[in-house]
């Protein structure tokens, strides 16, 4: 298998592509950062699986194609493109320049986008191969503080949707799958851009980046519409068709302060929007103790018979916070 993974270098990309060498694949590498590239090299490697690291920024489509071609020229085609390349700016809106702003959608969003056309420039010719974009619940569900970020995810999820369509149209037999996830400990909390002042967190229930890594390698095998990992996912797609209102208040308040520590930032603190930081982080950050390492939701997802019951079970829990809520 002839795997391409965007954003490889750290956090769930780092994890991703080193579950893909367990399974035997080769993995090629595309992200910013030469440390973090040699790094994700090395581990790649240890598995006995074969390496390929690419200099790419994504955000460049022109980068991205000549990834693609290199790919297809070492290898001889691509079997599985997964588009998890992203930046982030924790800030309110009316905080973040223009170019910021801009810059979290040219990652996030549009380096999706070029990765999907150069993917499926050399797959549409095989009529095989499958497209992994790596979404969020905040596509579904959008929080205070990463307007650009769930901006981003949101048309993430709107052009492959759009996409999917045309695909089935033609009879083409490309498949494009959307990964739902919820908050990982990677290292984006330690290098995101913020105007906050405070270190950062993730929001509620946290997993491990390989829980969201063996979902990811899973559903470039199968043909599955959506893949959500991860209680909270659930919990935004549900939520936001049951009681969007109540979550715009309670999130208002709980998404807003739950993003930051008490902890004011190193005054040495570098971040990733513009440029990659000089450093190998790994596939963790630092929120080891707190994160779980298995998610049910993905058994479920494995079991399309339990999806029922997790619906049920998160529409009762839901409806359960309102009321708690506007009991206050």
């Amino acid at each position: 298998m002839r795997v391409v993974v965007t954003g490889a270098s750290a956090g769930i990309g780092r994890a991703t592509a080193i579950e893909f060498a367990r399974k035997g694949a080769r993995v090629a590498l595309l992200a910013r950062g030469e440390q973090g590239l040699q790094g994700a090299r090395a581990e790649v490697e240890a598995q006995g699986a074969i390496a390929l690291p690419i200099a790419c920024d994504v955000a460049d489509p022109k980068q991205v194609d000549a990834a693609a071609v290199r790919v297809v020229d070492v290898w001889g085609g691509i079997d599985v493109w997964v588009n998890n390349a992203m930046v982030t700016e924790f800030a309110p809106f009316t905080d973040m320049a223009p170019e910021e702003f801009r810059r979290v959608t040219e990652v996030t969003y549009l380096g999706a986008v070029w990765g999907t056309r150069a993917a499926l420039r050399h797959m549409r010719h095989a009529n095989r191969g499958s497209i992994v974009q790596v979404g969020s619940a905040l596509a579904y569900r959008s929080i205070p503080l990463q307007s650009a970020y769930c901006g981003a995810k949101s048309a993430l999820r709107g052009f492959t949707d759009s996409l999917r369509s045309e695909l089935i149209h033609e009879g083409s037999k490309v498949h494009v799958t959307f990964v739902v996830l919820s908050a990982f400990n990677t290292p984006q909390f330690d290098w995101a851009r913020t105007t906050l002042g405070r270190r950062l967190r993730p929001v509620g229930k946290i997993f491990q980046p390989e829980v969201a890594a063996r979902a990811i390698v899973w559903a470039a095998g199968q043909r599955r519409r959506e893949v959500h990992v991860g209680w909270p996912a659930l919990e935004a797609v549900l939520g936001n068709k049951v009681i969007p209102g109540f979550l715009d208040r309670m999130l208002a308040k709980k998404a807003w302060k739950g993003q930051y520590t008490d902890e004011p930032l190193a005054p040495d603190r570098r971040d990733n929007l513009e440029r990659p930081v000089a450093a190998d982080p790994g596939a963790h950050g630092r929120f080891d103790a707190q994160a779980h390492d298995r998610s049910w939701e993905v058994a479920a997802t494995r079991h399309p018979a339990l999806l029922p019951l997790a619906g049920l079970a998160a529409a009762a829990l839901l409806l359960h916070w309102r009321h708690r809520w506007l009991r206050r």
